[in-house]
């Protein structure tokens, strides 16, 4: 049993033409494509790269082949705007130099404006990293620098143009036209007045870039975090119509459902990996730093605060309850459906009783949309002929689904007393909650088992309950993530307790409360 990814992808043409093109194997999630007829001043940018000291990697040159596109109605970048989110020790700090070294280089009088969490690690950077690398490269005759505090700028000599830093204020970027801004290490900012600052001074430069780079930040992160949002909804919506926008995007990421400690997810979100990064690199970082911390420095996560718990659900059991070895018996397994209030995902988990007496919980599919489940819950009953299809009715967002469910020709039980396997098991307020308590006492007794699924996890800890008479239920509107993996998966587990003494002739009922 697998759970499926809710996380969009791109066409997998997109993988094959970078693999092809740049021999690049770790392809961003959101990236946006290269239009071949277009001229690029990425091939360059490489040069300038390899002139620096550099050689440049698989996943530079493609960013810089794409937001270096020319336009050819007009011969200006096509692109205005350029975000790249990527985990660090990638080559960020490097890449960007190579761009506005060009910049410098190729064009006359530009001015280059360079931004980090503050003007000190601003200047830092400049001095200790960008002019350190230039003035020990090939290039190294051609700029000057000038260090009088206030007006620090590496001085292209033929050009004239002009690579400086700011400070993140409202008055960042003022004065003369600006050419080229770069705003790095965005997971610092908590507004927006750096690109408020940056914007109007590049009014009235056609050939124009703004460019910011980061990797993943906290919650905190409201920038960061808004440009992400916006960057992967227009790759999606790109690839959706055809239509390329003015704005370029790149965005290396690993998905929650991908295991942090497994050597396949850093092959799949760390593009330097292999060229400058090593797995024992990330090993020993993956094995003494914070988990939280190394999700989001290594795989572009967001970190978020962990909730409290809530006082109904004991999910400080959780963790110890989990067995990635353990398999559900192939003859003892419900399965139950539920639906997340906004109906944007749903959720198809199984219950199934060991040999030993446990229950294993798992979540089968959770995935966007609701079109998906019954042609899915009719294929796994035809594969498992599972004890019972468990789904809520009563004000549960599932319940739209079992007119579908009967027409597909899963029944509800004409005789209560006597159903048959794969029958549909419906269930009442009262059911629901009884399924609820039977859960908390499952986990305070140790007798359910896990896999360690995200989604399924991540429900435990961000569930919340409400008040049922004397009782309590799960709560989708007050918990803090979508809880239907849970829900199903209590939901599959109540089936099997109350169906399989009817349907299973060794069932001992005992044997779930054991």
């Amino acid at each position: 049993m697998t759970t499926t990814s809710t996380i969009w992808r791109p066409p997998s043409s997109f993988g094959e033409d970078l693999r092809e093109r740049y021999g690049l194997t770790c392809p961003p999630i959101w990236g946006t494509p290269r239009r071949p007829e277009f001229t690029t001043y990425g091939p360059k940018v490489a040069k300038v790269m390899e002139r620096l000291g550099y050689k440049p990697m698989p996943w530079q040159r493609y960013v810089w082949d794409v937001a270096l596109e020319v336009d050819p109605a007009t011969g200006l970048p096509w692109y205005r705007h350029v975000g790249l989110s990527v985990p660090r020790q990638q080559g960020k700090t490097q890449g960007l130099l190579a761009v506005k070294v060009h910049r410098a280089q190729a064009f006359k009088r530009q001015r280059i404006i360079y931004a980090a969490q503050t003007r000190s690690m601003a200047r830092e950077r400049w001095e200790d990293e960008f002019w350190a690398t230039i003035e020990a490269s090939r290039i190294a005759r051609r700029f000057v620098i000038r260090r009088m505090n206030g007006h620090e700028a590496i001085i292209a000599r033929a050009t004239r143009s002009k690579i400086g830093i700011t400070s993140n204020t409202e008055k960042a970027g003022h004065g003369p036209a600006l050419d080229l801004g770069m705003m790095d290490e965005l997971f610092a900012a908590e507004d927006d007045r750096l690109e408020q600052a940056f914007s109007p001074a590049m009014l009235t430069r056609p050939a124009a870039q703004l460019w910011w780079a980061s990797a993943g930040g906290t919650e905190k992160s409201v920038p960061l975090n808004k440009k992400r949002a916006q960057g992967r909804a227009l790759i999606e919506e790109l690839w959706d119509t055809g239509v390329f926008p003015h704005t370029a995007y790149f965005e290396w990421f690993a998905p929650d459902d991908l295991d942090r400690s497994d050597p396949a997810t850093w092959r799949a979100t760390l593009p330097a990996l292999g060229y400058t990064v090593t797995e024992a690199t990330i090993q020993h970082e993956h094995d003494t730093m914070d988990p939280g911390e190394f999700d989001r420095a290594y795989l572009n996560r967001t970190r978020k605060k962990t909730p409290p718990p809530d006082v109904n659900i004991p999910a400080g059991k959780w963790p110890a309850l989990t067995d990635k070895t353990s398999k559900p018996e192939p003859t003892k397994v419900a399965i139950a459906v539920d639906v997340a209030q906004d109906r944007k995902h749903a959720a198809i988990s199984a219950a199934s009783l060991r040999p030993d007496g446990r229950v294993h919980l798992e979540v089968v599919a959770y995935r966007p949309g609701t079109d998906w489940v019954v042609p899915a819950v009719v294929r796994l009953r035809q594969l498992w002929q599972p004890i019972a299809v468990a789904v809520a009715s009563t004000g549960a967002p599932a319940a739209s689904l079992i007119d579908d469910l009967v027409a597909a020709g899963i029944d509800v039980p004409k005789d209560k007393e006597h159903p048959q396997r794969g029958d549909l098991a419906v269930m009442r307020t009262g059911d629901i909650t009884e399924a609820c308590g039977q859960l908390a006492d499952a986990l305070n007794q140790s007798t359910l088992v896990h896999v360690d699924q995200v989604p399924l996890t991540a429900a435990v800890t961000g569930a919340r309950t409400r008040r049922q008479g004397d009782a309590w239920t799960l709560d989708r509107t007050t918990s803090l993530v979508d809880i239907s993996p849970l829900c199903a998966a209590t939901f599959a587990r109540w089936a099997l307790v109350i169906r399989g003494p009817h349907v299973l002739d060794d069932y001992d009922i005992a044997d779930s409360f054991a």
